[in-house]
């Protein structure tokens, strides 16, 4: 059986602001599910919901079909945006303490402490104070406290923010390793292309409100064709500009992104492609999560 986190109906206003207006999705055990939108959209609002940091207007956020209370949330984990860390306190002390917090015993904590700090590649640092690391470290030390008592629920606000690629490398495995084992894994990100690596699903709000969700794969596949084209000597595109039925989605690099609707001719933009120089890239592609963000909160 599957176990799942739901978010039913989260409505919260600050003053005029409306931050979550009827916020709906669930997220299962098993998968590392992205959570996307635009700044202000709601996601940060959302997450400290789930461990009764914000009151609700109304709503209700359950874990296996019953409501989520004190009790429940010791089996959650967090890390959140914000450094949640004591900053003159020693790496190894603060990982700890953190899991007696979670009714871990001093050994049962000293013992995941000294696992985790290994796991995330930051051991050698375990006598230093918190304030003295590097951003990059400083996120590895914060996931080790969101992991240490082995939590059932992972929610993790921008965790990949500031890292280098070792850093996010390492904080990825984890995140899908602890998927694996069937905890349910819900992190924020705005790096569209990680999460697209990262995650079998995705929800993505706006103003609030849920406008997407679905598996990255189906997200993929889904809504018109799509073709990528590369003419070699035009780094900009321009020969795409007037093809009938091709609306260009982005240009990097020299590589044009087209998307087609049901009157365009692939052959036809192959046609026009070889009229503007050699065509060194021509093929079908499957829809980037960038896109289906971008269309999503500008609709």
């Amino acid at each position: 059986m599957i176990d799942v986190l739901e978010l039913q109906g989260l409505r919260r206003r600050f003053g005029d602001l409306v931050a979550l207006d009827g916020l709906s999705f669930d997220v299962p055990s098993g998968e590392v599910v992205g959570f996307l939108g635009p700044n202000g959209a709601g996601k940060t609002t959302a997450m400290r919901a789930v461990f009764g940091l914000t009151d609700l207007d109304a709503g209700a956020v359950r874990w296996k079909g019953a409501p989520v209370d004190a009790v429940r949330r010791r089996r959650f984990g967090y890390m959140p945006e914000e450094r949640g860390l004591y900053p003159n306190m020693l790496v190894r002390d603060q990982v700890e303490y953190l899991g007696r917090l979670h009714g871990m015993t001093s050994v049962d904590a000293a013992t995941a402490a000294r696992h985790w700090l290994e796991r995330l590649e930051i051991a050698d640092r375990a006598e230093s104070k918190v304030e003295a690391l590097s951003h990059g470290n400083q996120q590895r030390v914060q996931l080790a406290a969101a992991l240490v008592h082995e939590p059932e629920v992972l929610v993790l606000d921008e965790p990949l923010a500031g890292l280098d690629p070792a850093g996010i490398d390492s904080i990825a495995g984890v995140l899908q390793e602890k998927a694996r084992s069937g905890c349910c894994v819900l992190f924020s990100s705005h790096q569209l292309d990680l999460v697209e690596d990262i995650c079998q699903s995705v929800a993505i709000i706006d103003h609030g409100r849920l406008v997407v969700a679905g598996t990255v794969d189906a997200l993929a596949t889904s809504g018109h064709r799509r073709l990528t084209v590369r003419v070699e000597g035009d780094r900009q595109g321009d020969w795409a500009a007037g093809v009938p039925g091709a609306t260009v989605s982005e240009v990097a690099g020299g590589e044009v992104r087209l998307v087609l609707d049901d009157t365009a001719d692939s052959d036809a933009v192959l046609d026009a492609a070889r009229a503007a120089g050699r065509v060194s890239q021509f093929a079908f592609a499957r829809r980037r999560l960038s896109e289906v963000f971008r269309e999503a909160v500008t609709a």
